[in-house]
C-alpha cells in the first residue's frame, strides 16, 4: 500500500476508514456522547452508556493485545509519551462539556449531524475548528503552553497500567486486557435487552475503529521513512486542520485526522441514507444559533486545554489508560450535566 499511494495517502486512508466506521456507528447505532449523558440523567436509560463501554472495552483489548503481540508500541502514542497538565484536563473538560451541551453535540456528533444534512452542524464545526486552531497555532497559541505545559513523559509512559507495572511489577498488558474484558463483558450483560445486538455490534465497531488508528499509524511510522505521530481519532483540532488544508493545501501535508473527519462525514451520509434519508436542515431561531456558536467556541478552547475531546480523551486516550483521560472524561460529563441543567432549568438550578 505504501508503494501504491505513499505514506501520506496511506495515513489518510487509515483515518478515513476508521472515520467511516465511526460515522456509521453514530447514525445507525446512535453512538453519541451528549445523547448518552442526557439518557442517563433525564431518561434513566443506560443503553448508550453501555454501548460506549462496549467500544472502550473492545479498544482496550485490541490495543493491549496488539501491544503484547508486537504490532504496536503503546508507549509511543501521543497520550502516553507526554505528560499533560491535570488542571488543564479539569478546566478543559468542564469547558468542553458545557460547550457540548450548549451546542447540542460534540465534534464527533456535529460531523455525524452534518452528514445527515444539518447546516447548523456545519456552522458549529467551522467555529469550533477555527477556535481550536487559533488556540493551538494562532493568536492564542502561546497561552496554552505557558499556563498548561505539556512535557515528555520520561522513561515511564504516562499511563495508569504502565505506572502500575513500574510500582508493582504487574504487566501493563495484563492490566489493560483484564480491564478491557471486564468492561466488554459488563457492557454486554447490562445492555438493554431489546437493543442489545445493535448496540453491542456498533460499540465493537467503534472500538475497533479507535484501535485501528493506533495500529495503522504505527505501521506506517515503522514501515515508511517519515516520522508519523502514533495517534487515533479526535474531533476538534482535526476539524480546524481539515478546514485549513481545504483552503491552503499547497505546501501542507495531509494528516490522519483529516481523513478521519472526512470519513465520519461520508459514513454518516451513508448511514442517513440507509436509515431515514438525507435531508437539509437549517436553524430557524437566531437565539438558538447564538447559543450553539458560543458552545462551539467553548468546545474548541476546552479541547485544546484538555488535549482532546469526548472521543479523543474519552475513548482514544482512555483506551490506552492514559493518566489524564479519566479526569478529562469525568470533567466533560460534569460540564455537560451543568450545561444541560442550564438549558432545562436555568443557572439557578445548577
Amino acid at each position: 500500500m505504501l508503494d501504491l499511494i505513499g505514506e501520506e495517502g496511506t495515513v489518510l486512508l487509515i483515518g478515513a476508514a476508521g472515520g467511516l466506521a465511526l460515522g456509521l456507528a453514530a447514525r445507525l447505532g446512535k453512538l453519541c456522547t451528549l445523547g448518552m449523558i442526557e439518557d442517563v440523567h433525564y431518561g434513566r436509560d443506560y443503553g448508550r452508556m453501555w454501548m460506549w463501554v462496549t467500544a472502550l472495552g473492545t479498544a482496550l483489548i485490541l490495543n493491549f493485545g496488539a501491544g503484547a503481540l508486537g504490532f504496536v508500541d503503546l508507549s509511543q502514542t501521543l497520550y502516553l509519551s507526554h505528560r499533560y497538565s491535570l488542571l488543564g484536563a479539569i478546566l478543559g473538560g468542564l469547558l468542553f462539556g458545557y460547550g457540548m451541551a450548549q451546542a447540542g453535540n460534540c465534534g464527533y456528533g456535529v460531523l455525524a449531524r452534518l452528514g445527515g444534512g444539518d447546516i447548523r452542524a456545519l456552522m458549529i464545526a467551522i467555529v469550533m475548528g477555527v477556535t481550536a486552531s487559533a488556540a493551538i497555532f494562532g493568536v492564542l497559541g502561546g497561552l496554552r503552553p505557558m499556563l498548561f505545559p505539556i512535557d515528555d513523559a520520561g522513561p515511564v509512559p504516562n499511563g495508569l497500567a504502565h505506572q502500575l507495572e513500574a510500582l508493582t511489577g504487574l504487566s501493563h498488558t495484563s492490566v489493560g486486557l483484564a480491564l478491557g474484558a471486564a468492561a466488554l463483558l459488563a457492557s454486554i450483560r447490562f445492555q438493554t435487552r431489546g437493543k442489545r445486538g445493535v448496540r453491542v455490534f456498533w460499540g465493537m465497531v467503534a472500538g475497533a475503529a479507535i484501535s485501528s488508528g493506533f495500529l495503522g499509524t504505527y505501521w506506517v511510522a515503522t514501515s515508511g521513512f517519515e516520522a508519523w505521530p502514533i495517534a487515533s481519532h479526535s474531533f476538534t483540532a482535526p476539524i480546524g486542520e481539515t478546514i485549513h488544508y481545504a483552503m491552503f493545501s499547497s505546501g501542507l501535508a495531509p494528516k490522519f485526522g483529516m481523513g478521519s473527519v472526512v470519513g465520519v462525514i461520508v459514513g454518516s451520509v451513508i448511514g442517513s441514507l440507509i436509515q431515514d434519508g438525507f435531508r437539509w436542515e437549517a436553524c430557524e431561531d437566531p437565539r438558538e444559533l447564538r447559543r450553539q456558536m458560543g458552545g462551539a467556541v467553548a468546545m474548541g478552547l476546552g479541547a485544546v486545554l484538555a488535549a482532546g475531546c469526548s472521543v479523543g480523551q474519552g475513548m482514544s486516550a482512555l483506551s490506552l489508560l492514559s493518566v489524564t483521560a479519566p479526569v478529562v472524561a469525568a470533567s466533560i460529563w460534569v460540564g455537560a450535566w451543568i450545561g444541560l441543567r442550564h438549558l432545562i432549568a436555568g443557572l439557578e438550578a445548577v
